[in-house]
């Protein structure tokens, strides 16, 4: 996952929405999202699946718990012996706060940098590998990006003010969230961040919908939470010509 904007307690009916792009490589092999086959019912996830390394970028379970991953963008000090961070997710939807918070404490540095965000959806946390610290996603507007929670790269700040007058409206219109999260506007050169990539790099990444043939946006999540408690999430596919080849919608009833 690569981007991520959050309106919590800004909209009358839905107190939580989530907007998040995926970003990868066209070539690495991934499952659309689904609900994965557990044995004990409580334990099924609703998640798309990595094919080369087991794990997930974005889920949720069926008791609404929630959790999804950034790849902090620190190209010097990558390490591909390190574990999948796509884990951390599985990890994540398994444990409680506290003890998600305990074991990343200890095992961060066993990983490349990271953000994750994770909780029910009415009490999401943030944990940054690089500080090892965590915040609490409080009511407003938050985004996350590659670097640390609500930084201010032009994409996130776009995304976010884009966020906040499409939540305006009493009624929520989802495409318009699929628009927003659609936008390839690249930054202009002179307000791009400089985390450590070559500038032509730094440009296609700066928009928040990627189209390239080598990486791109791959997936995008739309995810709902209304006041009776009731969770919708809305998923849709790309090719590298960054065209919609799936759409699913999912719902999750209260718990």
């Amino acid at each position: 996952m690569c981007i991520l904007f959050f309106a919590i307690k800004q909209h009358p009916k839905y107190p939580m929405i989530i907007c998040a792009n995926r970003d990868e490589f066209h070539q690495r092999p991934a499952q659309a999202m689904h609900w994965w086959p557990e044995k004990n019912e409580q334990c099924a996830i609703l998640a798309g699946k990595d094919l080369q390394a087991g794990g997930t970028w974005l889920g949720l379970n069926k008791q609404g718990r929630f959790s999804a991953l950034t790849n902090f963008r620190q190209p010097h000090l990558f390490d591909e012996k390190k574990q999948s961070r796509g884990n951390l997710v599985l990890q994540a939807l398994a444990k409680k706060n506290d003890d998600i918070v305990s074991q990343l404490k200890t095992s961060a540095d066993d990983y490349n940098g990271f953000n994750l965000v994770f909780g029910q959806l009415n009490n999401l946390v943030c944990f940054d590998s690089v500080s090892k610290t965590q915040k609490i996603l409080t009511s407003g507007f938050h985004s996350l990006c590659n670097g640390a929670l609500d930084d201010i790269w032009p994409k996130m700040a776009l995304g976010q003010n884009q966020l906040a007058k499409t939540v305006q409206n009493h009624y929520l219109d989802v495409d318009k969230l699929f628009e927003l999260m659609s936008n390839n506007k690249q930054a202009k050169t002179e307000s791009l961040p400089n985390t450590g990539i070559p500038l032509d790099w730094e440009r296609l990444l700066s928009s928040i919908f990627i189209v390239s043939p080598e990486y791109g946006t791959r997936t995008t999540n739309i995810i709902t939470q209304d006041n009776k408690g009731k969770i919708s999430v809305y998923d849709r596919s790309y090719n590298e010509k960054g065209l919609c080849i799936k759409k699913q919608t999912f719902e999750i009833p209260p718990s």
